[in-house]
């Protein structure tokens, strides 16, 4: 008798804890992890950094004005007050580009924004009476972007094996009112014609690579990072980052042999190159570092799209003018980047919700710190004390990684090959809408996923963060989207 009551006992127990687990998995199979989306307010991006000077400050606020201007082909027309625009361009400004959630930021959206409006590039393509047609890959609510062709074309219209790699325009000035009948550098009235390139060819040939506008949010203090602190960090971790599969290595600069680290690639040293080849790339405003109108190589721009005296943008040599006035947009633009404060976290340490600290602790036990560095020291800066010995809490090891065929690009910058790329930095990621770097995903899930193509040095992690259950993997992601 009392065998058989325990053994009803035992029996009971355990019917009810294999309903509890199946009750479990129910539960869980219900719930997949998802993405919270972009945090709103308080937007914690866009401000200056906190000490300067007053006369920092005044360069700081000259420089964001500059970056605010609205750019035409003299500008001569009203409420367009930069100079230089075209022959090719994809916005007229840089605050178009970098807006989100604050001038400085990556690309706008009205998807997750509506406030805002549509896409910029949907804007200005036909601003001014331009004639241009908006291509397939920029809609109203996508992102801003920048086309590349993987390889030049031959003759005969078949893709050769020469590389090309260069960013071809959205956009062109012909029809504009600025760039019609106006006096050239002839002294003659010309008419601006330049036919924009045929992007669904490049996209039926394989040929079109696409970039979004990296974020600029604390930019000077990536720039002041000792390179001894990325080395020791390339090489720190070394036995698990093998077991992995991570490796990544700096893109050094091709003439001083130093570590460059900013754009997609990590292919631009310095600030003030960053911003004087954008200046010239995406607006079309020939500069004292890149002095010549660009054209599509080998081609240069047709004579009839050339109104300027060049460089374009360059020091103010008037007697009259001291301080901020004197240096050119493009050292201002990069002492506004230089001068921008890394964003602001939504929550640090024991202030955060305990899933987003134990969203911390998994970013770290699962592998994403690995190449997602937390943070770096910056060394003693020339440019003040606001920027020396600042931990930058980056998430990135400014390396740039293999990271396989589903992301590769084909496009080789310095020693950044076809499917290399540098690691993101992860501050701000809280409020940005576009991810990767063509921008093809506002889901941070997929974004992760991506991670995993073949031959990319993400897939051992990605394969760690697959493991974990969905309760985990949710708090991975809201503490991704607490930064």
């Amino acid at each position: 008798m009392r065998d058989s009551r325990f053994a009803l006992a035992f029996f009971l127990v355990t019917t009810f804890v294999f309903a509890m687990l199946n009750f479990r998995t129910d539960l869980e199979a219900q719930f997949a992890a998802h993405d919270p989306g972009p945090r709103g307010a308080p937007v914690g991006a866009g401000a200056a950094v906190q000490g300067l000077t007053p006369t920092q400050k005044s360069f700081f606020e000259d420089g964001l004005s500059r970056f605010l201007e609205i750019d035409s082909v003299g500008g001569t027309l009203s409420g367009e007050t930069g100079r230089g625009l075209g022959p090719g361009f994809n916005s007229n400004q840089c605050a178009s580009c970098h807006s989100q959630p604050a001038t400085g930021g990556s690309s706008p959206s009205r998807y997750a924004f509506p406030f805002i409006g549509p896409n910029p590039q949907v804007a200005v393509a036909n601003l001014d009476g331009a004639t241009n047609i908006v291509p397939f890959f920029v809609t109203e609510d996508g992102p801003v972007r920048e086309p590349r062709f993987k390889y030049f074309l031959t003759s005969a219209g078949i893709l050769s094996q020469q590389r090309d790699g260069g960013v071809h325009n959205v956009f062109t000035i012909q029809g504009r009112v600025d760039a019609t009948n106006v006096m050239g550098m002839t002294g003659h009235l010309q008419t601006c014609q330049l036919a924009q390139p045929d992007f669904q060819q490049m996209a039926e040939l394989n040929n079109l690579s696409l970039r979004i506008p990296t974020p600029l949010f604390g930019a000077g203090l990536i720039e002041n990072i000792p390179e001894a602190t990325i080395e020791a960090n390339m090489q720190s971790d070394a036995a698990l980052k093998r077991a992995l599969g991570i490796s990544g290595h700096p893109n050094r600069n091709p003439n001083d042999g130093t570590i460059s680290r900013f754009g997609w690639k990590a292919q631009n040293k310095s600030l003030q190159l960053f911003a004087a080849e954008a200046y010239s790339v995406e607006v079309g405003v020939s500069n004292e570092v890149f002095p010549s109108e660009r054209g599509y190589a080998p081609t240069p721009p047709p004579p009839n799209c050339l109104f300027n005296a060049t460089p374009e943008d360059a020091t103010n040599m008037d007697q009259d003018h001291d301080g901020p006035a004197v240096p050119s947009d493009v050292v201002q633009f990069s002492t506004f980047m230089r001068y921008l404060d890394q964003p602001t976290p939504a929550c640090e340490g024991s202030g955060c919700s305990p899933s987003v600290q134990n969203g911390r602790a998994l970013f770290s036990s699962v592998g994403c710190a690995l190449c997602h560095a937390p943070s770096m020291r910056t060394t003693v800066a020339y440019f003040g004390r606001t920027l020396s010995n600042i931990e930058a809490k980056l998430y990135s090891d400014l390396l740039v990684h293999h990271m396989g065929a589903g992301l590769a690009d084909d496009i080789v910058q310095g020693n950044a090959g076809p499917d290399e790329f540098r690691t993101a930095p992860l501050w701000g990621l809280g409020q940005r809408v576009f991810f990767l770097h063509d921008g093809r995903t506002q889901d941070l899930v997929e974004a992760i996923e991506q991670h995993a193509s073949s031959g990319s040095e993400g897939g051992g992690v990605v394969s760690r963060y697959n493991h974990l259950n969905e309760n985990q993997k949710q708090d991975l992601l809201n503490f991704l989207r607490s930064l």
